[in-house]
Order: C-alpha cells, then sequence, then structure tokens
C-alpha cells in the first residue's frame, strides 16, 4: 500500500493549520466554496495563479505547493531522501528550509533549518505551534520570549506560545531539525 499526499491535501492541511473554514478561504481567494472543496478532493487543478494566492493567504513559499519529488513507488509517502526534500524556501535572508516530513497531512511537521553566518531574524515572530529544535551543528542564538540562549550541536529547545527570534553570528552554518505542531508551511 502506498501513501502519497497529493495538492489537496496539502491544501486541506495548511487551511485547517490555520484554523480557516473552507468558507473563510473561498472569501480569502474570491472562489466558491465549491471549487476550493473540488480543489482539497483532487476533483479540480488549480492554475498557476491560483497557486500563488493560496502561498500568499498561507504565508508559505509557492514552491512547497509543487509537490513531491520523484521517488520509488514504494517510498512515495515513506521515505525522503537527502535530494528530494522539498524546498520550503529562503523565508529570511540566510535562512534556508527544507520539508524532512514527506508530507503536510500529520499533525506535525519536521524542517531541516540552515542558518547561514551572519543571518538573523530581529524581529520575533509568534505562531500558534509547540516547537522542538533539535542542534546538528554550528551554534544560534535564539529569544524565546525576552530571554537569550546560546545553543549549539547536541542541544535542544522548545517554543511554545511565546515569540521567538535568532541569529547566527557565528563562522559556521547552523544546522537544526524541528518538529513543529500543528505544520506551518
Amino acid at each position: 500500500m502506498t501513501i502519497t499526499s497529493t495538492l489537496g491535501e496539502d491544501l486541506k492541511a495548511l487551511r485547517i493549520a490555520r484554523d480557516l473554514t473552507l468558507e473563510d478561504l473561498a472569501k480569502q481567494l474570491g472562489r466558491s466554496v465549491g471549487w476550493l472543496s473540488q480543489v482539497e478532493r483532487d476533483k479540480s487543478t488549480p492554475r498557476h495563479t491560483d497557486l500563488k494566492q493560496f502561498a500568499e493567504v498561507f504565508g508559505v513559499q509557492l514552491s512547497l505547493l509543487f509537490g513531491n519529488a520523484d521517488a520509488p513507488e514504494n517510498e512515495r509517502g515513506r521515505v525522503v531522501r537527502d535530494g528530494n526534500r522539498r524546498v520550503i524556501g529562503e523565508r529570511d535572508k540566510g535562512l534556508l528550509e527544507t520539508l524532512v516530513s514527506p508530507d503536510l497531512t500529520d499533525s506535525f511537521e519536521m524542517i531541516h533549518s540552515t542558518f547561514q553566518p551572519g543571518s538573523h531574524r530581529s524581529e520575533a515572530i509568534t505562531r500558534p505551534t509547540q516547537e522542538v529544535a533539535y542542534m546538528v551543528s554550528g551554534k544560534l542564538d535564539v529569544w524565546i520570549g525576552e530571554e537569550a540562549f546560546t545553543v549549539e550541536a547536541g542541544d535542544s529547545f522548545r517554543i511554545k506560545e511565546t515569540s521567538y527570534r535568532w541569529s547566527n553570528p557565528y563562522a559556521e552554518p547552523a544546522v537544526a531539525i524541528w518538529v513543529i505542531s500543528p505544520p506551518v508551511y
């Protein structure tokens, strides 16, 4: 049995993660509820311009909506090879993120983040999520709420219902694996 996420399933998962009803999203997109329902059930295929609107409303990179990379039939929805991860995009200059999870249909997602030397997020962000990050390599300065921490390879940290920001003032890239619930990308 193959487990494969479809574009419709990913769009539905993003809608639900943002606590939007079909009606809410249809209104934001300027489309009918019927059309949106058909897209989520893969009965209708959105145009490229529609995908751009979805990406804007959900606050994700357009590349996330272009599906899974080619994989052998028995691996689809189960195994994600290193070179086949979906690029979520560079949301902040110097931060590159890829989706480790096979798709967006679980109650959580896993993200691989690389923070380049000299990169930073100066404005705090707050998301309605619970997040745990594990530092694979490098060092990273993280502010959780107003408290500053320096984390490095082997350390982990949690962000839960509070703001955070980050900076990599160090000479080496910092790499982290995040588990985020519910999915936000």
